[in-house]
């Protein structure tokens, strides 16, 4: 890290609560206001994660997201409100960041993170907080991390459940890819748009990202490297695990065969389409795609949405026939086999199991619709309501 600066006297002001830890003192803030942390995702775990981290008197955060501010980030995505709808992710943060501390310097990648940039952007940041939501920008951000010899802060969050460590390459204790040795399969694991994720619970996780960060810059405590921290929010049950190097692990292991960031996973680990069934009636198609089919034969094919009825209430497609996901095996006979069905849901993960559930029980002509209604509404139907 660069040299610690001298702190201006409105600076012992504004972090004297902290400057009186001996954790941190003065020495801690000046390497905190010489540090240089990159988010990665301005969103439930960033928002927090960097909201945190500015107000702590961190001195430069690289803010890296190419999204755009939706209705439905706002429960836990707290860098940004009503007025940022529509706004870039990077300059709605930005805002929030420089409000929060004026004295925090505020670098926006509005990019993202990808194979073509990541060497470049994780050399210039001492510590990386990986705040992404898909197994495919996981592997990248954590190869990238550690082939650039950065510290990682992971965390993640899942409906009511959350997890965090620090991978290092400095330190004999794993990466991303010892405690998920192989991605799931496209669509077995549903993202928060189709599981769901609790507000407060994203503020825990992506609070703990800080502190990790934290600890890291200044040197206090003992970050979580090797170590993985779990937070069952419903019980209030948090666990400490040990997470050991896969000695065979194609990154960190002995062995090693990774030597560029994503090399050892296809980016497309997370949105792959599925291959052709025999009968050359596609397992996914898009949702211009579908629309399409539909306008050319309306009688032979029908949309069957499976989201929730509270989704219903927000927005519909017009014409589709509702069955909710869990009633699909109890409605079997319901369903017409001489029409060509295209599944529905909010962002196509449920909707693709059902699509494989209907198919391995023999119906054939049936398809996803990828992207789900949000898709629709992007590529079909933009007056469709968002969430």
């Amino acid at each position: 890290m660069p040299s610690a600066p001298e702190l201006p006297p409105a600076a012992l002001a504004r972090y004297s609560r902290q400057l009186m830890l001996a954790g941190v003192g003065m020495e801690g803030q000046r390497k905190l206001a010489a540090a240089r942390v990159l988010v990665i995702g301005a969103g439930g775990l960033g928002s927090p994660a960097a909201l945190y981290l500015a107000a702590a008197g961190v001195g430069t955060i690289g803010v890296a997201d190419h999204d755009r501010v939706e209705l439905h980030n706002l429960h836990r995505q707290l860098l940004h409100d009503d007025t940022s709808i529509g706004e870039p992710k990077v300059e709605s943060a930005a805002r929030r960041l420089t409000a929060t501390n004026p004295h925090a310097r505020v670098v926006t990648h509005s990019e993202g993170v990808h194979a073509g940039n990541i060497a470049a952007l994780f050399a210039d940041y001492d510590v990386i907080v990986d705040g992404t939501d898909n197994f495919a920008s996981r592997y990248l951000n954590n190869d990238g991390a550690f082939l650039a010899r950065k510290p990682l802060v992971y965390g993640s969050v899942y409906t009511f459940d959350g997890q965090v460590t620090v991978f290092d390459a400095a330190v004999d204790g794993g990466c991303y890819r010892c405690l998920f040795p192989e991605p799931p399969a496209a669509g077995s694991v549903p993202g928060c748009g189709e599981a769901g994720v609790i507000g407060a619970l994203c503020g825990v996780i992506g609070s703990l990202q800080a502190m990790e960060a934290i600890k890291l810059i200044t040197g206090a405590g003992t970050p979580l490297r090797g170590r993985l921290l779990t937070y069952h929010g419903l019980d209030a049950n948090p666990q400490l695990l040990t997470l050991p190097r896969d000695r065979g692990c194609p990154l960190c292991g002995e062995h090693p065969t990774i030597t560029a960031p994503g090399a050892g996973t296809s980016p497309a680990v997370c949105i792959a389409k599925p291959s052709m069934n025999p009968a050359e009636i596609p397992l996914e198609i898009s949702a211009r795609e579908a629309h399409a089919l539909r306008q050319s034969n309306p009688d032979g094919t029908l949309i069957i949405d499976v989201r929730e009825p509270y989704e219903l209430a927000i927005c519909r497609v017009a014409g589709a026939e509702h069955i909710p996901m869990r009633q699909i095996p109890e409605r079997l006979a319901d369903l017409p086999r001489d029409r060509h069905l295209l599944i529905l849901c909010h962002a196509g993960g449920r909707s693709l199991r059902v699509t494989e559930f209907l198919r391995a029980r023999g119906l054939p002509s049936v398809t996803n619709i990828g992207g789900g209604i949000s898709a629709w509404a992007e590529e079909v139907d933009p007056a469709l309501a968002r969430y």
